[in-house]
């Protein structure tokens, strides 16, 4: 099948699916932490209504984005079809070439940005404004899953691994990126002390993210086989928090959660940037802010995939390894 109408194949199945999925998760029994509609309005403003150039914001997911195709390329295999989940502006497309696929779906929640988003010159690319709780696309269609800082604005995040999982092929691989537990401590714990001190109460700033010992177990629900899950500090030095809270604006990343305070004070304010700079300032008067990393791996289940020897078929008792190791010494 030739690429376009592979593409045209991909979008014409897209509104069914998704209407189905969407009536269904009303009985899923799903809390909706986030609100997706205040999300995707946040994420459409980031290019349009300023006039400085919007790229000057992209610094951090351009990075993590570099890291995701990085890991795809660790793979040895060209991938025939690929989408890009939570495209944004178009990161991901910005460090592959037409060695790494053939083919590229690039879709998003916020309808503005993908038609900001970059495109491949040399990748046939069909985008697609979707929502990444709800996939509007057939079983087994695509090669490779990659989503870059984006799935950890997800309600239902088990139910999105879910259907990355069924989107697959067989042998098919999920590459993701998100912010991990611990992502921005410094500006959450200055909030809160702040809070504490001028209005004697706490308020929630800080998205409640994903920790690595429960993204395991989610994988392996989800159905993905030979798993891989480690974590990366990325820190970023800024002149003051009022700057940080800009940058983080402008990339798409301030607070929606749906019991988020809709005004802080100016009191609160600039004593949460006094205590900031106390607790955690540089020497050289600035102040680091920590993103932390979960990055994944996952590969849906084929029999072509390694397999583990049947139990009870090991020749060799771990009782006898000690003396094993001790005997392979004395020959060397």
């Amino acid at each position: 099948m030739r690429p376009s109408c592979l593409l045209q194949r991909i979008a014409f199945y897209a509104q069914p699916t998704a209407a189905w999925r969407a009536i269904s998760s009303l009985y899923s029994g799903v809390i909706d932490v986030f609100d997706r509609r205040a999300k995707r309005r946040q994420k459409n403003r980031t290019c349009v209504g300023v006039d400085e150039d919007f790229t000057t914001y992209h610094y951090l997911r351009d990075e993590v984005a570099y890291r995701v195709v990085d890991r795809m390329r660790d793979v040895s295999r060209s991938f025939e079809l690929g989408l890009d989940l939570g495209c944004g502006h178009g990161h991901i497309v910005q460090h592959i070439d037409q060695y790494d696929m053939q083919q590229l779906v690039q879709c998003d929640l916020a309808e503005k940005v993908i038609l900001t988003s970059h495109v491949h010159q040399a990748i046939p690319t069909t985008r697609l404004h979707v929502d990444e709780e709800f996939l509007p696309f057939k079983d087994n269609v695509f090669d490779v899953v990659l989503s870059s800082l984006s799935l950890h604005w997800v309600n239902d995040l088990p139910g999105s691994l879910q259907q990355i999982c069924e989107v697959l092929k067989e042998d098919g691989c999920f590459i993701g990126s998100m912010f991990a537990t611990d992502t921005l401590y410094e500006l959450r714990s200055s909030f809160l002390l702040a809070e504490q001190d001028r209005e004697g109460g706490m308020g929630q700033h800080i998205s409640p993210f994903t920790s690595m010992q429960d993204m395991g177990g989610l994988l392996t629900q989800s159905g993905f086989n030979l798993t891989t899950i480690d974590i990366d500090d990325i820190v970023v030095n800024y002149p003051t928090m009022f700057e940080l809270m800009k940058d983080l604006r402008r990339m798409g990343e301030n607070n929606a959660v749906r019991r988020r305070r809709s005004y802080i004070p100016r009191e609160t304010l600039i004593a949460a940037a006094a205590i900031y700079k106390t607790l955690y300032g540089n020497e050289d008067g600035s102040i680091p802010a920590t993103f932390r990393i979960l990055s994944v791996i996952g590969w849906k289940p084929s029999k072509s995939q390694p397999q583990p020897a049947a139990r009870g078929s090991s020749v060799v008792s771990l009782k006898d390894l000690e003396e094993i190791v001790s005997n392979d010494r004395r020959k060397t």
